[in-house]
């Protein structure tokens, strides 16, 4: 899971001992690692470098055919051998190894007296489109590193390959920035959550985030950074109310969901602090992408500043509305001059930014007709914080809509997008458990309908009789899978109008 291009079963198995050792060549060295820590707690074995070894890891730049991710596996009776042309495909096919074995391999615990044995096969794979990513939304409620780091092999064993990260929003900032000590200090702690009472906080070091980044990158996931702007800005105006647009007035960071009229001012004085926690992101996330919102942004309080109004005389704008593209095309500038490609949730009229329609499929066709890289993320196909049934045990989720597996799997991808992702938002997700209750079967759904050649929602309902099991074994809490799915059938019914994220 998910599904490989070409894959031929051989006879006979290879079956890793203690002996066992691997054999690699300059660069693959992080794919025998991955592969030893990943194995290490439930097989015990310690799969030692050895230039005599039978497991073979290979980078040829030379092998074609199968682009920056794929892989070719071979696995007799003698010898078990990985090629890809990138560390990143190296990644992936380690994944397909411990998916070969029986699921108890993927497990914390040791097991003992067990045959680790890996069936005979021929397999080249490569995904169909590129990015195939999940948003995880620690804004609103923030998970330790340890969660995410677990999230992120979650997505390596699905060879999902892009974790967007939520860093900020009106509920909490995440993100240390220098010089500006506040964000973190009083940016990062509500008084409540929706009238709980509890306060809630936390905030990531420089040194966790960039070992995040190291981590994932060892397992074939790009971390994409998100810092909302210039909407859903209510944690750094309670950190710096001057950065608004009533700059005497005090605001808490907002202990309440849905959208916050409180937006950053235009004035000098924001710029200069967006570009400052931008270049704190390029410092700490080398990705080529970064994410600055753009959306649900309420003019309301540019209509009555005196000097939102002053800086649209200034720029000869039509009115406050036009002061949200002309923010972010200074945003956007800012990155691109810095060898970055900005994403928006939105289309700012300039199309060198990346588009992620999520309030209507439909939304991709204009975007790709002026330009735009598009990444689908529909929220009727993709939110996973609505839940995926109706049934009596579904935990809580963001009310109005249902999305099933079915429905992620059928995500609309109309021609030349680069991919899809769903999104994780944690509204109603306070803790890990919950996190990945949510989050699976559907994020498999995602993966198999993304990478596979030809997706067959049949064939994935086979398959994932027997991924529950390695699900099982990795303590994973999922749903069952509703085969029948919602879909397009009777989905009217029950959708919600487009909902505040």
């Amino acid at each position: 899971m998910p599904s490989p291009t070409r894959l031929v079963r051989r006879h006979g198995r290879f079956t890793l001992s203690p002996d066992t050792a691997i054999r690699v060549t300059p660069g693959a060295e992080g794919a025998a690692r991955l592969l030893r820590a990943c194995l290490r707690p439930a097989t015990g074995l310690p799969l030692p470098l050895h230039e005599d070894g039978r497991v073979v890891f290979a980078l040829d730049e030379r092998l074609v055919g199968l682009g920056a991710e794929g892989y070719a596996l071979s696995v007799n009776e003698h010898a078990v051998v990985l090629r890809a042309a990138t560390r990143q495909g190296l990644a992936h096919g380690v994944q397909t190894i411990r998916q070969l074995l029986p699921p108890e391999a993927l497990g914390s615990r040791p097991v003992p007296d067990a045959v680790w044995a890996l069936p005979g096969v021929d397999i080249r794979d490569a995904p169909r489109l590129p990015w195939r990513g999940v948003l995880l939304d620690v804004a609103r409620h923030f998970q330790p590193i340890g969660v995410v780091r677990r999230f992120v092999d979650l997505m390596a064993l699905h060879k999902l390959n892009v974790l967007h990260l939520h860093l900020t929003d009106d509920q909490g900032w995440r993100l240390p920035v220098p010089g500006w000590p506040r964000l973190t200090e009083v940016g990062a702690w509500r008084a409540e959550t929706a009238g709980d009472g509890v306060p809630h906080g936390g905030w990531y070091t420089r040194a966790e985030l960039a070992g995040l980044v190291g981590y994932a990158a060892e397992r074939g996931v790009r971390v994409v950074p998100e810092v909302e702007m210039p909407g859903h800005a209510r944690a750094a105006l309670a950190a710096y109310p001057h950065l608004g647009n009533s700059p005497d007035r005090p605001l808490p960071v907002w202990t309440r969901w849905g959208v916050s009229e409180a937006v950053f001012g235009v004035h000098d004085a924001v710029l200069g602090f967006c570009r400052d926690v931008l270049d704190e992101v390029l410092e700490v996330f080398p990705d080529p992408h970064v994410h600055v919102g753009g959306d649900e942004c309420p003019t309301t309080e540019w209509a009555t500043s005196p000097a939102a109004l002053a800086r649209v005389a200034r720029e000869g704008l039509a009115g406050p509305h036009e002061l949200h593209g002309w923010f972010l095309r200074r945003i956007t500038d800012h990155l691109v001059a810095r060898g970055r490609v900005p994403v928006s949730w939105e289309p700012v009229g300039d199309p060198r930014v990346v588009v992620m329609p999520w309030r209507d499929a439909a939304d991709a066709a204009p975007a790709l007709d002026r330009g735009h890289d598009v990444v689908m993320s529909p929220h009727r196909w993709t939110y996973l914080d609505y839940p995926q049934s109706t049934g009596p045990d579904e935990p809580a989720g963001q009310p109005g809509l249902v999305v099933t597996a079915h429905d992620v799997y059928h995500v609309p991808l109309p021609a030349g997008v680069l991919g899809a992702q769903c999104a994780l938002w944690t509204e109603y997700v306070p803790t890990a458990e919950h996190l990945e209750r949510l989050a699976f079967p559907r994020l498999a759904a995602l993966a198999d309908a993304l990478w596979a050649r030809r997706p067959d929602w049949t064939g994935f309902t086979d398959r994932m009789r027997g991924h529950a099991s390695r699900l099982t074994a990795l303590s994973v809490p999922h749903a069952p899978l509703a085969v029948g799915g919602v879909g397009a059938v009777g989905k009217e019914d029950h959708r919600s109008p487009v909902p505040p994220r």
